[in-house]
């Protein structure tokens, strides 16, 4: 940002003197001259003010490449992408069931940049279901939490959170009774699109998405690495609108810094 100092130039009036009087027209020329002699110019000299050098300096570290470390933990599965590039995903393959597992990704990102995931829960078909074909067949659920760290100062600079938008883009079974069913690929129904164009990128547009929907972990029961990270008071477990339909969610956030 560019401090600018505005000049304001000031015009002395000229005084006319008129001759009424004996005290008048013992008015002497040099005092005339001192009457009619310009006001002095203001001093012109830049002096930045605290606002502006904190101005100066904040877009100044706003240029610098800082590392960041995302600690995330999710239901099942998610791919975490800053500023349109992929920068790491959970190792366990969403292919596995209860794959619950918290995941470090160490990344470098100037302020500000965009967060966006892809989340996923296990499910085994389009039918929205596990376990199918077995006694416990069921519709599972998802949930999804993350935390970013400025290394340069150890201090949390993003949380998931209410703040975040969020997409579904599979959603299934929409007709839950269908959970019992012997064929759920053909009784349970579903709501499937593709991924936005871009949507990953610093410009996408997500003002028309939900905004991200927070589950308390009492609906979540997260497991299975979520206490191994010491958790910001502000973190949140995000989803979308339905802990269980919505299977595949994606969710967006900006980082100021």
């Amino acid at each position: 940002m560019t401090t600018r100092t505005t000049i304001v130039a000031v015009a002395a009036a000229a005084v006319v003197l008129g001759a009424c009087g004996s005290d008048n027209a013992s008015t002497t020329a040099s005092d005339t001259a001192a009457t009619l002699a310009p006001a002095a110019a203001p001093d012109t000299t830049s002096v930045p003010t605290a606002a502006a050098t904190d101005s100066a300096m904040t877009s100044d570290q706003a240029s610098e490449t800082h590392t960041f470390v995302a600690e995330v933990w999710a239901d099942n599965w998610f791919a975490l992408y800053v500023d349109g590039e992929l920068v790491g995903e959970d190792s366990v393959p969403i292919t596995t069931e209860r794959s619950f597992n918290a995941e470090t990704i160490t990344f470098d990102a100037s302020y500000p940049f965009t967060v966006a995931v892809e989340a996923k829960d296990f499910i085994e078909t389009d039918s929205g279901l596990e376990y199918i074909g077995q006694q416990n067949q069921q519709i599972g659920d998802g949930g999804f939490i993350v935390q970013i760290t400025d290394t340069s100062t150890g201090e949390v600079v993003a949380v998931s959170n209410g703040d975040w938008a969020a997409l579904p883009i599979h959603q299934a079974p929409l007709n839950p009774e269908c959970v019992r069913s012997a064929t759920p690929d053909t009784d349970c129904e579903s709501a499937i699109i593709d991924a936005p164009i871009g949507w990953t990128e610093v410009g996408f547009d997500d003002s028309a998405w939900a905004a991200a929907t927070v589950w308390p972990e009492s609906a979540v029961s997260p497991k299975d690495g979520y206490n191994e990270i010491d958790w910001d008071d502000a973190a949140q477990l995000i989803w979308g609108a339905d802990l269980e339909i919505d299977n595949t969610v994606l969710l967006r956030t900006t980082v100021v810094g």
